[in-house]
């Protein structure tokens, strides 16, 4: 296991899912982690079963109160932008504010997440800023266009900043996994399930058909890769989209 004693950790969407087990897992590794988001039960909840979790409330799309959050605690070490949306809906059915929303939550509030954090890090000149992106930002999917475009967005943010952080001590990256055993893909589920008549199980096999070992991603699966990435060994990894898909992309 990765030794993170002494450092600290930022997760935003750590009230469940994704956000909930990289904050788990980093705080079994020795890091002191603080997790972000809407819904102040869900963080609770997290934060009770370790006690080098802490949490605050904050909407990521808020750039002040993330700048605000950052500040009262000095600096992260490892920021982890995982909060994210997704809507679904045919692209003519779209209006202006659909795109919008998905920009907002997935693609802007990693860029605030990482612009709060990223002065903190130059100074230490040691950091880690990873983000939740999807292989929806490395390939398209049907009815989910606004989702795809913030995700490519994230991808391509990732790309651009680890290279002006080369020389900073500051890697970049962004975890890109398939479909994830989340409170999300419930609701997408769910969501198939009443728009279409299929059945729960046809609904879940018609999305485990993606993944060529045909399930689902665990969120410890990611919150692994997270954990790797922040290790010693890790330092040339930067601006990478690491697919975690079961070999879809």
């Amino acid at each position: 296991m990765n030794d993170l004693q002494n450092k600290t950790a930022l997760v935003t969407g750590g009230g469940s899912g994704v956000g909930a087990s990289v904050a788990l897992t980093l705080a079994e590794a020795g890091a002191k982690v603080t997790i972000v988001g809407r819904r102040q039960a869900a963080l609770a909840s997290v934060a009770k079963q370790h006690d080098a979790i802490d949490w605050a409330t904050c909407d990521v799309t808020d750039a002040k109160a993330l700048t605000t959050l950052v500040d009262a605690r000095q600096s992260f070490d490892i920021v982890v932008a995982n909060a994210g949306a997704a809507n679904s809906k045919p692209f003519a059915q779209m209006e202006a504010s659909d795109l919008q929303s998905m920009l907002d939550i997935n693609l802007l509030g990693v860029f605030n997440t990482w612009k709060a954090a990223l002065g903190g890090m130059k100074e230490n000149a040691w950091g880690r800023l990873i983000a939740t992106a999807s292989t929806a930002g490395l390939k398209g999917y049907p009815y989910v266009s606004g989702y795809c475009a913030a995700k490519h967005g994230v991808v391509g943010l990732t790309k651009a900043l680890a290279l002006e952080l080369a020389q900073s001590g500051i890697t970049v990256n962004a975890i890109c996994p398939g479909f994830v055993e989340t409170p999300l893909l419930e609701a997408s589920i769910e969501n198939i399930v009443q728009k279409t008549g299929r059945s729960r199980e046809q609904a879940e096999k018609a999305l485990k058909t993606n993944n060529p070992q045909h399930r689902f991603i665990q969120p410890q699966e990611i919150a692994q890769t997270v954990l790797w990435l922040c290790g010693e060994h890790s330092a040339s990894i930067t601006g990478q989209s690491i697919s975690i898909s079961g070999g879809e992309i």
